[in-house]
């Protein structure tokens, strides 16, 4: 200390406690508890899906059941979109059952709850309008969709489109083919930025555009 100059106030070391927080990881036990839980909720959402749909088939030539359609998109999600949200891929398995089933909002509010069922009324149309009506408000709405809603929707064309592609439905003539790859595309672009990896994936299944 130079001479002439004045010690400090006394500098004591201070108990790491009062730096830290105090975090505490969850166990093995409630992260696995966790976990179950939620591989519970997308088991439920499958079965509860295939007997919505049990009775329906796709539009292809093979007449394939329609159950594909909805774990395809929770595949697309999780392995190509690297989607982990238990409640994004529960709600890509039901998307298709207010809109095509006789299932219900509350219904689905009930079993799977709120946030889950609002994604699936968030991409349901409504079947009251027509169908060119129904197009274009998906265009005009999709980029009012919420987060999860926008994954759903980016995989749901993307699927559609690949499907178009390789198996489209039987007596579809090229035009109408042509016309649901543009339409397809003009949703899509609504809301780019949701996920690059899924928006690339669509990108390349619109290449194959007849």
């Amino acid at each position: 200390m130079p001479r002439g100059a004045k010690y400090g106030p006394l500098m004591l070391p201070v108990p790491t406690s009062r730096i830290l927080p105090d975090v505490r990881l969850p166990s093995p036990l409630a992260v696995k508890a966790v976990a179950h839980a939620e591989i519970t909720l997308l088991m439920d959402a499958l079965a509860f899906s295939a007997h919505k749909h049990r009775n329906q088939r796709r539009k292809d030539v093979d007449a394939s059941p329609y159950i594909n359609h909805p774990i395809a998109l929770a595949r697309m999600l999780a392995v190509e979109g690297g989607i982990s949200d238990h409640e994004t891929l529960a709600a890509a398995i039901l998307h298709d059952t207010i809109e095509d089933t006789e299932t219900t909002y509350e219904e689905l509010k009930e079993k799977f709850g709120r946030s889950i069922a609002q994604v699936v009324r968030e991409v349901s149309d409504d079947p009251t309008l027509s169908k060119a009506d129904r197009k274009q408000l998906q265009i005009e709405h999709a980029q009012h969709l919420s987060p999860r809603a926008r994954l759903v929707k980016l995989a749901d064309k993307t699927c559609n489109v690949r499907d178009m592609g390789s198996q489209a439905p039987a007596g579809w003539p090229l035009e109408r083919r042509r016309e649901y790859f543009d339409w397809a595309k003009q949703v899509v672009d609504q809301i780019r930025g949701t996920n690059l990896h899924l928006e690339s994936a669509f990108d390349e299944a619109y290449a194959a555009r007849p």
